[in-house]
């Protein structure tokens, strides 16, 4: 008996910089796919948020604990089988690479607009701490999601249902980037 090449329940990490929609797609694509969601923003540490509300990027150091609690989120969801989406930046390689060490069925759909739609849509918004801000940092940061590893560039310049048919056709289908 050989191992599917992907779990019945899918474990996925919906990634993009700030205002590219990550909760609202993390959440449809959830439903879409019959697996619970966990937004990462909910796993950081409260020095993070402090340290984000107050406009200061977060460095690498910032971010290592929360990545490991990414990925062993995602590991469990994979060993019970339960399967799961979780909205997170993963703006570098190796933050998804840290991911994939511990989660290595997890896929990644990489939410991409211009600067232009990104700030648009952070522009205005309430009840959250990334201000807008900080979106030429997590810009600078950001490193595409490259052909080689295991996951979908999605478009975010059209309307919701568009992206969400996108991104469900191309994970259910095993399309790559």
């Amino acid at each position: 008996m050989t191992a599917p090449s992907q779990p019945e329940a899918p474990v996925v990490i919906v990634m993009g910089v700030s205002g590219s929609g990550k909760s609202t797609i993390g959440v449809l694509l959830a439903r879409d796919l019959g697996v619970s969601f966990t937004d990462a923003d909910d796993l950081h540490p409260i020095a993070n948020i402090e340290k984000m509300a107050s406009g200061v990027p977060l460095d690498d150091d910032d971010r290592r604990p929360w990545l490991e609690t990414v990925g062993a989120t995602l590991a469990e969801a994979e060993r019970a089988g339960t399967g799961l989406v979780i909205a997170c930046s993963a703006l570098k390689r190796a933050y998804r690479e840290t991911i994939l060490g511990q989660a290595p069925q997890t896929r990644f759909v990489h939410l991409h607009g211009t600067r232009e739609v990104l700030a648009a849509r952070t522009e205005g918004r309430t009840g959250h701490f990334m201000p807008t801000s900080l979106l030429d940092s997590q810009l600078a940061t950001l490193e595409e999601l490259e052909p080689d590893e295991p996951g979908i560039v999605v478009d975010i310049d059209r309307p919701v249902g568009e992206i969400l048919a996108d991104a469900v056709s191309r994970l259910t289908t095993g399309q790559s980037t």
